[in-house]
């Protein structure tokens, strides 16, 4: 493939020079500064002149090999806004059941307290931990609980809130908004 008198190109270093022997399995090179340097085949491209186009036979010509050897471009990193439906969500499910172990014992009273302490409790943390929404899940029932919550919410500054999501919840939720100060 290579013979002595040949002009050949390094692949991964810039310069070139002419084929003056081989050694083993190597290629003996001397560069167009004077220095001997020996490489592998297939660190070196033959240069191609015209006559010799027509006994070029690999499917890679110079520029494609060079090409490759280019540096990639730099990606651009561009960070993307996420929208409301990204951010994190506090969903905390008022539920009995899923507050105590048994309900065994307790009246309706203790029961609207619990769940009424645990609403605040979960509330006071979200805005402690500068998260951007909570729902709470209630439930339909008589709406005792829903009623409770709205006026618990209604003391709070710096919260809005709404019917939470039907598709996802159900009639049962409530979604609170917490407005961010940026000097807390």
């Amino acid at each position: 493939m290579f013979s002595i008198g040949d002009k050949v190109f390094v692949l991964d270093e810039d310069f070139s020079g002419v084929v003056v022997g081989f050694q083993k399995d190597q290629i003996l090179v001397e560069t167009e500064d004077g220095f001997m340097m020996t490489y592998f085949v297939n660190e070196l491209i033959k240069e191609q002149n015209s006559n010799d186009l027509k006994s070029f036979t690999s499917s890679q010509s110079i520029n494609q090999v060079l090409k490759e050897k280019e540096l990639p471009e730099k990606r651009s990193f561009v960070k993307e806004k996420k929208s409301r439906k990204d951010e994190f969500v506090l969903e905390v499910d008022l539920h009995i059941e899923k507050l105590v172990p048994s309900k065994r014992g307790m009246s309706n009273y203790d029961i609207l307290n619990l769940q009424m302490e645990t609403a605040k409790r979960q509330l006071d943390f979200a805005i402690r931990n500068r998260m951007p929404k909570v729902v709470f899940i209630h439930g339909v029932g008589e709406g005792v609980l829903k009623a409770e919550l709205d006026f618990l919410l209604g003391r709070y500054e710096g919260i809005s809130f709404q019917d939470a999501n039907y598709q996802k919840y159900g009639l049962g939720a409530t979604e609170v908004y917490i407005k961010q100060n940026p000097n807390r």
